[in-house]
């Protein structure tokens, strides 16, 4: 499935910029799913484009081909793969010929002169019977993959591959969250939280699938030159990173844009930056790593366009979801120990309080429309910790601290607009 993801992974992301069509001897790839953005070409004589994709939402990917030379060429699907990023390498099916058939050869397709061709490429390893064939979503959907296409094509009797790799430009695991519209806040909870009010984001954007752990954050140390924070000897590795400030996390974020290639999310100042470095308070128009908005991050909590409207963040049971008082043991966990939310995320009730990019302010009971605070004087940290009780972990409550405060039950995890 992963060599299928590739391939059609990278015609849509060529499709996506039209500044650069990808375009070889005898073909030009026009569209694929899903999209991504070509960042650089290196084409050799085994034909290798770079493309980086944000993480992937789980479509197979889909790709249109047009046959730009005057001769037929012949798509070879049985010298056709996908190969992953540990190197194995497995065959592919398409999508109009029976499951049924997943042993046999795959008869090739021909592709007359200015003709097109759109196909769907499953991994043999994908398909499995359980009453029917049913075709399982195994393609990686965590950041930081390398994933392999190899292409092969006849024409006149020669044989030309073309390998298309791609790289996710998502340095965290990231989970897509579907912009929508959801009720802000909590009646029954503390005044801070009230009043309740609408709330759209217009906007997709991603957020960590678990909160940034003391690896993560050891690296950008070891690679800055900064003094690692202290873990309290409870251990570091995949516990949530602690004792680090709001410009401790600002400041790994724009060091995770840079090593992507990506426009700053953030000034010396702690302004949001658009993709021309000009200060913005519109969230959707930030490219690089950040914080997520306070909105955001009650929303992603409550399980986006698909909560089920728990008090926690994935369960109406507090011990199910999350690390708190009563369970902690009074230190960290591990990330992702606890049962995910309805989106996947892990640990948003516990664990650490999270840094949101917002100043901290009263609600307004308007209606609003992707908000962010961009004044005050304590920034906004979200879920509750391990030294909570099971009130504070709830989606809706709310915290603040001074930007530079840093302490042993306060972390963060990471965002980014979809674009």
């Amino acid at each position: 499935m992963r060599r299928l993801f590739l391939l059609l992974l990278i015609l849509l992301s060529i499709g996506f910029v039209n500044a650069f069509p990808l375009v070889y001897d005898n073909y030009k790839l026009i569209d694929a799913i899903p999209k991504g953005k070509v960042v650089d070409d290196r084409v050799y004589e085994d034909k290798v484009i770079r493309i980086e994709f944000d993480d992937f939402t789980g479509k197979y990917p889909q790709f249109t081909l047009r046959n730009i030379s005057n001769i037929p060429l012949t798509i070879l699907w049985d010298l056709c793969a996908f190969v992953d990023s540990t190197g194995r390498s497995q065959r592919v099916k398409i999508s109009d010929t029976p499951f049924s058939d997943r042993g046999k050869p795959v008869p090739p397709t021909l592709v007359i002169p200015r003709a097109f061709i759109s196909e769907v490429m499953v991994p043999l390893d994908s398909i499995d019977y359980d009453g029917g064939w049913i075709v399982n979503n195994s393609i990686p959907k965590e950041a930081e993959q390398t994933l392999t296409i190899v292409l092969t094509v006849e024409q006149q009797g020669r044989q030309t591959t073309y390998i298309f790799t791609f790289e996710s430009v998502m340095a965290i695991r990231g989970i897509l969250v579907e912009g929508g519209t959801f009720t802000m806040g909590d009646e029954f909870g503390y005044f801070w939280c009230r009043p309740v009010h609408q709330v759209t984001l217009t906007y997709d954007f991603y957020i960590g699938k678990y909160e940034t752990t003391f690896e993560e954050y050891d690296a950008f140390c070891e690679a800055t030159g900064r003094s690692k924070p202290e873990d309290e000897g409870w251990g570091r590795g995949t516990r949530p990173v602690i004792n680090v400030t709001w410009w401790d996390a600002i400041d790994y974020c724009n060091w995770l844009s840079e090593k992507e290639k990506l426009p700053k999310a953030y000034d010396y100042k702690g302004n949001l930056l658009d993709k021309d470095g000009r200060v913005t308070i519109d969230p959707s128009k930030v490219v690089g790593y950040r914080l997520p908005t306070e909105a955001e991050w009650e929303y992603a909590a409550r399980g986006g366009n698909k909560s089920q409207g728990y008090k926690y963040a994935g369960s109406d049971t507090v011990d199910e979801v999350a690390w708190y008082t009563s369970n902690s043991g009074n230190k960290t966990q591990e990330v992702g120990k606890k049962a995910p939310n309805e989106l996947g995320i892990y640990d948003m009730s516990g664990n650490v309080w999270e840094w949101c990019s917002d100043w901290y302010g009263d609600y307004s009971s308007s209606a609003q429309t992707n908000p962010y605070n961009n004044s005050g004087s304590r920034r906004v940290n979200r879920g509750g910790s391990w030294y909570s009780d099971a009130t504070y972990v709830r989606v809706a409550l709310r915290d603040f601290f001074s930007p530079t405060n840093a302490r042993n039950r306060l972390g963060f995890r990471i965002a980014r607009t979809v674009h």
